[in-house]
């Protein structure tokens, strides 16, 4: 936990804020957290997570834009393809987060500079 000022933040809540991520991306992530070794199609992240198809599918795309999840396409025998994620260096994320909330903090200091 982080107290600042007048309010405690959860270490949770702040990556879900420095991210923008929702509630579903979050859960999405902390799946990937606990399984940072495995690769893993979003079909089995929809079951294990017990969240809708899609709503993973929407989770895994955002987290790959943002870089934190890589993507590999696995082709199907039959034709076509499917894709399998995998979370990123963990040190790579946190570089990620900090330079997103040390903007904001540089934010604050120039409106407080400015007030």
């Amino acid at each position: 936990m982080i107290d600042f000022a007048c309010k405690e933040f959860k270490i949770k809540d702040v990556i879900k804020c420095a991210l923008n991520l929702t509630r579903a991306d979050m859960k999405v992530l902390e799946y990937f957290f606990e399984e940072p070794d495995n690769w893993s199609k979003t079909e089995r992240i929809a079951t294990h997570m017990e969240l809708d198809l899609s709503t993973v599918q929407r989770s895994v795309k955002k987290l790959h834009e943002k870089k934190i999840l890589t993507r590999s396409q696995n082709n199907l025998d039959g034709g076509g393809y499917s894709f399998i994620y995998k979370i990123n260096n963990k040190k790579e994320i946190k570089e990620l987060i900090m330079g997103i909330v040390s903007k904001w903090a540089a934010k604050v200091e120039q409106e407080l500079e400015d007030w």
